[in-house]
């Protein structure tokens, strides 16, 4: 079968099956502020989560429609039940656009270690699901969860039996990342030539990157026929994650034309999105990261200097400026003023709204300013994503005070203002500075809590640089809430990360009030 110059449809999962990778679970704020960026980025599908799981997964599905509009499909997950399927509807009642995403696993390992079914019993609930799904939508998306190693004919014979209950998309997962390309690919277009009814509707292929796979994996499906493919920012996901939506996209924009096929991502906003990614969760990108790594367009070596020198293309198959990297990145100092830094955020796309947050943030601008002898565009990233959190606190920081050294014992002395305004003061000690002033913080808020996780990296250049601390804490009913924040002063930024950890905890407990 001849293909040419399709356009691929790109369905990104970070919202769902990113947010399944440890340490990477989001809020609905959050999920609010990466729709808009996929929105940026022009994905046709935004899959905003699992809405039966939970009711903040449920409202964080209502707020990502809210957010999309008419400029992205939402799509919500569901297993083959109906309780999940109804959650699906409720969820996506308002939405401009909807999909329900249902479907059921049908390998051997999946029938028989975890369904407990026979292959006729999984048919017949596939068939149910979907059929009830179609009754509330007429975008219904099906997956065969483990396809890749599923027995061929039971997998046609599915496929089959959910076009004809209504499925418009059916989706082919590689669950595991077992595959190898070419195999995967085989499997695509034996699908595309043996199920009936497969050309009436959509196929897409869903990779993951157990092996390192995962792109190649995508690549094969869709060049044997798959017009779908779903990803997410940074291949982020369970395991070794998915499909990286900046590999998977640009691989097709450099082979456009040998892979018969395009996508509309614009290509500028991928950077961007990755950093966001990793200011959301808190997961790095490991700096050799193909196309978003720190140093993807860094060279080191002579040779490689010489050759760049005298013609970029010599070492670089791709500008650096096609994916959000920017020529001229040593924009403001000290010497700034409010226009130029409005000016600035605008460009970048973090607008200021009026002149009483202009003044507040240029406050925290000249204090960045006056650190550093640049301020390039991930510190003012970074500056706006700050103010948008002490703007949204109900515990906020006014003052800390710590003491530390060898053989000195850590001290901190900590001055809280909660969300009436009252101000509140302790002082402790602790094996650390950050250890003794998160004691004096839950002195203070009076909550039992366990951290679960504690990690700190740079997030912007040099020995000046801000630095972003990321904390999961728990509470004593077995609820986890992650924090991050960021400043220049490392303690200071733990404690930041700290207290809105527990403001999230306080609007989550704040919000499940509400509803009960």
């Amino acid at each position: 079968m001849e293909y040419s110059n399709r356009r691929i449809i790109i369905f990104d999962t970070t919202l769902r099956d990113g947010e399944q990778a440890p340490g990477a679970s989001m809020n609905t704020e959050d999920k609010v502020v990466i729709t808009r960026q996929l929105l940026r980025l022009g994905v046709d599908v935004i899959e905003a989560g699992f809405p039966v799981s939970s009711p903040g997964e449920f409202e964080s599905v209502q707020a990502v429609a809210r957010e999309a509009g008419e400029s992205a499909v939402v799509c919500a997950l569901a297993r083959a039940l109906e309780k999940d399927i109804i959650a699906c509807v409720r969820a996506l009642a308002n939405a401009k656009r909807s999909r329900i995403h249902t479907g059921i696993g049908v390998s051997q390992q999946h029938l028989q270690g975890k369904l407990r079914m026979t292959e006729a019993q999984a048919i017949e609930q596939a068939v149910k699901a979907v059929s009830l799904a179609r009754e509330f939508s007429d975008d219904v998306q099906f997956y065969a969860e483990d396809a890749a190693r599923a027995d061929r004919e039971f997998l046609f014979t599915m496929l089959e039996a959910a076009i004809g209950a209504g499925a418009t998309v059916i989706n082919i997962p590689d669950t595991t990342g077992y595959s190898l390309p070419v195999e995967f690919g085989k499997l695509i277009a034996e699908v595309r030539a043996k199920v009936p009814g497969i050309d009436a509707v959509t196929l897409a292929v869903h990779c993951h990157n157990d092996l390192g796979l995962a792109s190649a994996l995508a690549i094969e499906g869709l060049r044997n026929g798959a017009e779908q493919a779903e990803c997410t920012i940074n291949g982020l996901g369970e395991r070794a994650g998915n499909t990286a939506l900046e590999e998977l996209v640009m691989a097709i924009s450099l082979h456009s034309e040998e892979l018969g096929m395009h996508t509309t991502i614009k290509t500028e906003e991928l950077v961007r999105a990755s950093r966001l990614i990793t200011q959301v969760t808190g997961i790095r990108v490991q700096p050799n990261k193909a196309i978003v790594g720190a140093n993807a367009f860094v060279h080191s070596s002579g040779i490689h200097q010489d050759g760049v020198i005298k013609q970029r293309d010599t070492y670089e198959i791709i500008d650096p400026t096609t994916v959000g990297y920017k020529g001229n990145e040593l924009l403001l100092s000290s010497l700034s003023g409010r226009a130029a830094l409005a000016e600035r955020l605008t460009e970048i796309d973090l607008p200021i709204e009026s002149q009483h947050q202009l003044d507040e943030v240029y406050q925290r601008f000249v204090e960045i300013a006056d650190r550093k002898r640049i301020v390039y565009d991930e510190d003012l990233e970074v500056l706006m994503q700050e103010y948008g959190r002490s703007f949204d606190s109900l515990w906020r920081i006014k003052t800390l005070q710590v003491n530390c050294g060898f053989p000195l014992i850590a001290t901190a002395t900590l001055v809280l203002i909660d969300p009436s305004g009252e101000e509140h003061i302790a002082s402790t000690t602790g094996t650390g500075p950050i250890d003794a002033s998160y004691k004096a913080a839950d002195l203070i808020i009076n909550e039992q809590l366990e951290l679960l996780e504690f990690s700190v990296m740079s997030i912007t250049r040099g020995i000046d640089a801000l630095g972003e601390v990321s904390v999961l804490i728990q509470t004593d009913d077995g609820s986890s809430f992650t924090g991050r924040a960021a400043d220049g002063d490392i303690i200071v930024s733990s404690i930041k990360a700290y207290l809105n950890a527990i403001n999230r905890m306080l609007r989550t407990r704040a919000r499940q009030s509400r509803s009960s």
